[in-house]
């Protein structure tokens, strides 16, 4: 290597680690400094109460949490949230990689950066706590071993150990996610059409075996408790009817092209259709690997949200892998990488904007997205969902004052529980209202309504004749207390309204009530 090459390699050693750093900084701010939303705050009770599996997702986040708090030792946001943090820098590096593998250096560049524009690599995967988390460690990973073996020309021993390794992080990926699976009908596809030599070795087989047996904690869980989780994320994708609503296609349509970047996804068109054999950008092998591990999950849960429902993050991994084919056309396009050129510029600035702006809303609230001089008290912040993530700390401090008078006056039983009626608000309440206090949350409601509260309830000794407990019923998800628990207990006593305010005004009230003595047990 001439003088030269090595002042090149060391710059480019120097940005990737700029990109990594500020990235992991700009993250552990925003990860310290905002409430956790619904689904994130459920995903810590993972980790509170562990478990083989769970009724929505297998363990993975759960473990991830546990190990970066020390087991919850450590229990504020930044601390749930860490592994995102880590592994955000960590996935950079990887894409990093993956994309220096399949073009050269200034690829790696580009795909370091572009990673870092999308929102759900940057801010679902990157910030949140979610199993997309632990998913996406794995999944790019296992997608690195997988393009290092199957791809090659001749299948030596490096190329088997790597494919075994992968089997080893697919299993991993799959204790994440369930859809993690799609990795291994990538490999079949290309396998079946573009290297059959692989069938004649044994390591095709044992792979995806051991990724079953890494797996099996799950599959055991499911058999404890009647295939329940299975049965419920089969029911999120299967058709409910064989009617198309054409408004949740292009919901998730929109949705996708909302969370990996508007800019990201019309490059990722522009990269995938300009690929011919004039202009073969990279090696067809690599091309080819690449679509057969993406396109199949987005055109199957775009296929979903022809009947059902669906979330938009659930592709998240496929466009991801899809960004390496961005990443080396701008290499072939530009022969240099640079920040200053108009494609990074734009997927830089579009995320910076929205996050900015969106981190503003939700501390100050600028803008009414509430409408609230036109609501009920009891429907006040019911439209503004950046009230997510603000304003339970503050419950919970005036919850605790309004508990410990209640007891000391002999207004209901010291211990008594916070019930409610559904997953969300339960987890929210554990976290930063019950935990304040000494006390436990528990549910009332179907399996649909309450998920991982069912067990819950079972581990806190489950509902017993006479107890007593709370209700905090929030106005921007108001439930009258007499139409959930009229019929389970003698009287529901109203207690005290806490207000929560946002830039010196009423964002939303958390009413309290007393529920005293069950009478009929849920």
């Amino acid at each position: 290597m001439s003088e030269e090459e090595k002042k090149s390699a060391l710059k480019k050693n120097k940005i990737i680690f700029y990109i990594i750093a500020i990235s992991v900084i700009i993250r552990a701010v925003i990860a310290g400094s905002i409430e956790f939303g619904n689904d994130e705050v459920y995903y810590w009770i993972y980790a509170k109460y562990p478990d083989l599996s769970h009724f929505d997702h297998p363990p993975m986040v759960g473990y991830f949490i546990q190990i970066f708090s020390l087991n919850l030792l450590l229990s504020s946001e930044f601390f749930i949230r860490l592994s995102s943090v880590i592994f955000g820098g960590v996935n950079t590096y990887l894409i990093y990689l993956t994309a220096k593998k399949i073009k050269d250096e200034n690829a790696g560049l580009f795909a370091a950066v572009l990673y870092n524009t999308s929102f759900y690599c940057f801010v679902i995967a990157g910030i949140f706590i979610m199993p997309d988390t632990p998913m996406l460690f794995f999944w790019l990973l296992g997608f690195y071993l997988l393009l290092s073996s199957l791809t090659a020309v001749d299948i030596g021993k490096r190329e088997k150990r790597d494919f075994l390794l992968a089997g080893i992080v697919i299993g991993f990926a799959m204790l994440s996610k369930y859809h993690s699976a799609f990795l291994w009908l990538g490999v079949y596809f290309y396998v079946q059409i573009f290297n059959r030599k692989w069938f004649s070795h044994k390591e095709l087989y044992i792979a995806p075996l051991i990724s079953l047996l890494i797996f099996s904690p799950v599959i055991i869980w499911n058999i404890q408790n009647d295939f329940i989780s299975f049965t419920f994320q089969g029911e999120r994708v299967a058709n409910s009817n064989s009617r198309i609503n054409i408004n949740y296609f292009f919901t998730e349509l929109s949705g996708q092209i909302f969370y990996n970047n508007p800019v990201n996804y019309f490059l990722i068109l522009w990269a995938v259709f300009s690929y011919s054999k004039k202009r073969r950008y990279i090696e067809p092998k690599y091309f080819k690997f690449i679509l057969l591990s993406s396109v199949p999950m987005i055109i199957l849960f775009l296929r979903f949200a022809l009947y059902r429902q669906t979330l938009p993050h659930w592709t998240g991994p496929a466009f991801t892998l899809l960004l390496l084919l961005v990443a080396a056309k701008l290499s072939d396009k530009y022969q240099q990488f640079k920040f200053l050129n108009p494609q990074i510029i734009s997927a830089v600035s579009l995320i910076l904007i929205v996050i900015s702006l969106a981190i503003v809303q939700i501390n100050y609230g600028v803008l009414d997205l509430d409408k609230s001089e036109k609501k009920k008290p009891t429907e006040l912040g019911s439209q503004d969902v950046t009230l997510d993530m603000y304003g339970l700390n503050y419950v919970g401090e005036e919850f605790e004052k309004i508990y410990r008078r209640d007891v000391s006056e002999g207004k209901i039983r010291e211990g008594s529980p916070i019930i409610t009626f559904r997953w969300f608000p339960a987890a929210n309440f554990e976290y930063y209202i019950a935990g304040r206090a000494g006390l436990n949350v528990m549910a009332i409601g179907g399996l649909e309504a309450i998920h991982k509260y069912y067990w819950i309830n079972k581990i806190h000794g489950g509902f017993k004749i006479g107890m007593d407990g709370y209700y905090i019923a929030l106005s921007r998800d108001y439930k009258k207390p007499e139409d959930i628990f009229g019929k389970y207990f003698e009287r529901i006593e109203a207690g005290d309204t806490i207000t929560v305010k946002r830039d010196n005004k009423p964002a939303y009230y958390a009413y309290v009530f007393r529920l005293r003595k069950l009478i009929s047990v849920p």
